[in-house]
């Protein structure tokens, strides 16, 4: 099937060289295919893409490894970078295809655009936060939806203030839903239908390492649930005067988290800080649901003999710690993070955090400049 999909991309290009202008071209096959426009016009951007600034990508794409929509996770973030730049990307990129779910993908190649085309990420980024906006789209059966584009870091802290009101009521006598919950939550708030803020603090976890935070590099640093974001960012937040913070430590060597402060607002247990800030997501491989908002449960049933130790706990969002119940669905775990995943039909899945840094090692290896800096 997606050699057949690379086949059509192929076919499309050709005949967007060949049919004119790109309105001429979008217009006639929205017609052939019985399809918007604007459907029609963003799978013409896409194969001349392919065919023109992403040879590894469509390669790849030509050999069934990667199906169109895994393709446009590619393409989208590469739109704004000029033909060389994306090019970098996708070369970078072909590395890092196989095993990964559209929105894993989507996460690395933003990585890599940070990465490759550092400043004018940067500037996109402040433009894209300029053009924040609200709206809204009424459905059927008497619904609506809401729609808000805000900074990631407000957006953040909006839902997980939602989240723990939603929580602390779903606690007394409530019949509700968390997911109604936080609907009713946010619509009480956004009409003064309270009578005053609740009083919870919202967390938004930030991985960020002390030499971003210092200025002395511009590292991308990790939004739990989101991705990377740049650095400067990540040092914005960090100033902000309602913000609190964990500490955490890392092995220089391979970034993988060793110990986890305690400074923060309303600590969980010291272990279950350790899990969440080492996997940072729900422990599933593609699933991206923070640690924060999942359950830290025992690989190996407590009931079955299994330690409450870092090496048996992993974070799992709900829906995949009942997945685990599921028959012949296997978990395993190991210190650090690692173990695998292994599905009914005998697959398996390794599992393992990635590090929060480069190794510096690495990082100090390739370094050209003088020693202390390096070393700094």
């Amino acid at each position: 099937m997606a050699q057949l999909e690379a086949e059509q991309a192929d076919d499309f290009a050709l005949f967007a060289a060949a049919g004119g202008s790109a309105r001429s071209v979008t217009a006639e096959l929205a017609l052939e295919l019985s399809v918007t426009e604007r459907r029609a016009g963003a799978d013409v951007a896409l194969a001349q893409a392919l065919t023109t600034r992403l040879p590894q990508t469509f390669a790849a794409f030509r050999r069934g490894e990667i199906n169109a929509f895994k393709a446009r996770m590619v393409f989208e973030p590469t739109v704004a970078l000029s033909d060389e730049l994306a090019r970098q990307v996708d070369a970078i990129v072909a590395t890092r295809l196989a095993g990964k779910n559209p929105s894993s993908l989507r996460v690395a190649v933003n990585r890599v655009v940070q990465k490759v085309d550092a400043e004018g990420y940067e500037r996109r980024s402040r433009a894209r936060r300029r053009d924040r906006n609200v709206c809204l789209i009424h459905q059927d059966e008497t619904m609506s939806t809401l729609l808000c584009e805000l900074p990631v870091e407000q957006a953040s802290a909006i839902y997980t203030s939602l989240d723990q009101e939603a929580r602390r009521l779903r606690r007394g006598d409530e019949d509700r839903t968390l997911d109604q919950l936080r609907a009713d939550v946010l619509a009480d708030r956004l009409l003064n239908r309270t009578p005053g803020d609740s009083g919870i603090k919202p967390v938004v976890y930030l991985y960020t390492d002390l030499l971003t935070l210092a200025g002395l590099n511009e590292e991308p640093a990790e939004l739990s649930g989101y991705g990377a974001v740049p650095a400067w960012l990540a040092r914005t937040l960090a100033a902000d005067s309602n913000s609190v913070w964990r500490r955490i430590i890392t092995e220089p060597d391979t970034g993988q988290v060793l110990s986890v402060g305690r400074a923060r607002y309303r600590p969980p247990p010291a272990l279950a800080g350790l899990v969440q800030a080492r996997d940072r997501v729900c422990r599933l491989p593609g699933c991206h649901r923070p640690s924060q908002y999942s359950d830290i449960d025992h690989t190996r049933d407590f009931a079955k003999g299994g330690p409450t130790a870092e090496e048996n706990l992993a974070p799992l969002c709900r829906r995949h710690h009942r997945l685990k119940d599921e028959p012949g669905w296997t978990f395993t775990s190991a210190s650090g993070g690692e173990g695998a995943v292994v599905t009914p039909t005998g697959r398996v899945y390794p599992t393992k955090p990635p590090p929060l840094h480069e190794s510096r090692a690495n990082n100090a290896a390739g370094d050209t400049r003088d020693g202390h800096e390096a070393a700094a």
